[in-house]
C-alpha cells in the first residue's frame, strides 16, 4: 500500500467512526486518553532531559491531565512546557513520514505499547489512566503482529495525533488557562521567558505545523513500493 493511500484510509476510518458509527466517539475514547498520555509524557521526558524529575502522570476522565515534573527556572522549564504541546505533533509526524511498511509499523506499534507499559509502572497514577492505558497497550501490541492492517493502524494513530494537534492543540496553544485557575503551558512559557502567551502560542503552532507539513510532503512524494 502506498504511503498516501494508507494515510487516506486512516483518515477515512477515523471520520467514519466519529460521524457514522453509533457510539463512535465512545469507541475512540481510549485513544483520546492516549493523546493526553503522549502530551504529558512529552512534559515528563523533557523534564528528565533537562535534569529535573518526573514524579507522576495523571490522566483525567475528561481527557485532560498533567505531569508532575519540573526543571530549572528559565529556558529549561519553558522547554518542558513546550514539549507537551509539540510531542503529539512530533510523534504523529514521525509515523506519517516513516511508517510505510509492515516491518516499520511493527516497530512503531510495539515501541508505543512497551512505552505505555513502562509508563504505567513508573508514572501513571490516575484511575482513568490505569484503566484505559493497558487497553491501548494490549491493542497496540496485538496490532503489531497483524501483518495485513498494521500499517493502516499505525497511520490511524498518527492521524489522531495530528488531528489532536490541529483541533485541540492549536486552541489550547492560544489559551492562557488549561483549566479554570490553572495556567496553560504557553502562559507558563511566557512567565519564564517573557512576552505574551499569544506570541509563544503562535510560535508553537508554527513549529507543529512545520512538523506535520513536512511529514505529509515526505509521505506524499514517497514512491510506490515495487512488488517483489
Amino acid at each position: 500500500m502506498r504511503p498516501r493511500t494508507a494515510i487516506l484510509v486512516a483518515v477515512a476510518v477515523y471520520f467514519a467512526i466519529s460521524w457514522f458509527v453509533p457510539f463512535g466517539t465512545t469507541l475512540l475514547y481510549p485513544l483520546t486518553l492516549f493523546t493526553t498520555w503522549v502530551h504529558e509524557m512529552g512534559h515528563g521526558i523533557m523534564g528528565l532531559i533537562m535534569g529535573g524529575e518526573f514524579k507522576e502522570l495523571v490522566i483525567r476522565g475528561d481527557g485532560s491531565g498533567y505531569a508532575s515534573t519540573y526543571a530549572a527556572h528559565g529556558w529549561p522549564e519553558a522547554l518542558v512546557c513546550a514539549a507537551g504541546i509539540l510531542t503529539p505533533a512530533l510523534v504523529g509526524s514521525i509515523i506519517l513520514a516513516t511508517v510505510h511498511g509492515p516491518k516499520r509499523a511493527r516497530v512503531a506499534l510495539g515501541f508505543l505499547a512497551l512505552a505505555l507499559v513502562v509508563s504505567l509502572v513508573l508514572y501513571v497514577r490516575s484511575t482513568a489512566g490505569v484503566i484505559a492505558m493497558p487497553l491501548v497497550a494490549v491493542g497496540l501490541g496485538y496490532a503489531a503482529w497483524q501483518r495485513n492492517y498494521r500499517v493502516v493502524i499505525a497511520q490511524f494513530l498518527a492521524v489522531i495525533l495530528a488531528l489532536e494537534t490541529v483541533f485541540s492543540g492549536f486552541s489550547y496553544a492560544l489559551s492562557s488557562e488549561a483549566r479554570k485557575g490553572e495556567k496553560s503551558d504557553v502562559q507558563l512559557i511566557a512567565d519564564q521567558l517573557g512576552g505574551s502567551h499569544w506570541m509563544w502560542g503562535f510560535a508553537i503552532i508554527g513549529i507543529a505545523s512545520l512538523f506535520l507539513g513536512a511529514a505529509l510532503l515526505w509521505a506524499w512524494k514517497r514512491p510506490e513500493p515495487k512488488p517483489r
